[in-house]
């Protein structure tokens, strides 16, 4: 994909209530599963949501899993905390001790709030471990990173 290609498809167009429409779901569900950290929009103007392609496609992921599969929005959550965020960024043994999503691990590591680590820096939407989110590879990302 290219640049261009990849900038497009990232790129916030979609208000809640278009998201809504292009998904056939209620705008109430989209806020949701943003309370629960399935998803994290990007805030325009003090309080406007907007989403891009990539979050719509996000939204189908999960919209697939609990229709198809019955998994509850708790049982995504947890699934997504097994990504090992702490592989990816690379933290150290003394950040990874003190980083609350290592500790707790029942929510994705965006849901909490860092301090004593490398997230502390990063914004949870541009991080990878955030971003590379694809439905069909989530078991992928779990093995590689804990074959380590």
């Amino acid at each position: 994909m290219e640049n261009t290609e990849k900038q497009n498809i990232d790129k916030p167009i979609y208000s809640i209530g278009s998201a809504a429409r292009v998904l056939n779901i209620s705008v109430h569900t989209i806020r949701k599963y943003e309370k629960a950290g399935l998803i994290i929009p990007r805030r325009f103007a003090g309080k406007n949501r907007l989403y891009s392609e990539l979050d719509i496609e996000r939204l189908r992921c999960i919209r697939k899993e609990i229709s198809n599969k019955k998994y509850s929005i708790p049982a995504i959550q947890v699934i997504l905390s097994h990504n090992p965020c702490w592989a990816v960024i690379n933290c150290s043994d003394e950040e990874r001790n003190k980083c609350p999503a290592y500790q707790n691990g029942d929510k994705p590591c965006w849901t909490y709030k860092h301090s004593a680590n490398k997230c502390a820096e990063l914004e949870c939407y541009s991080c990878t471990v955030y971003r590379d989110f694809q439905c069909n590879k989530i078991k992928d990302n779990i093995v590689k990173y804990t074959k380590k």
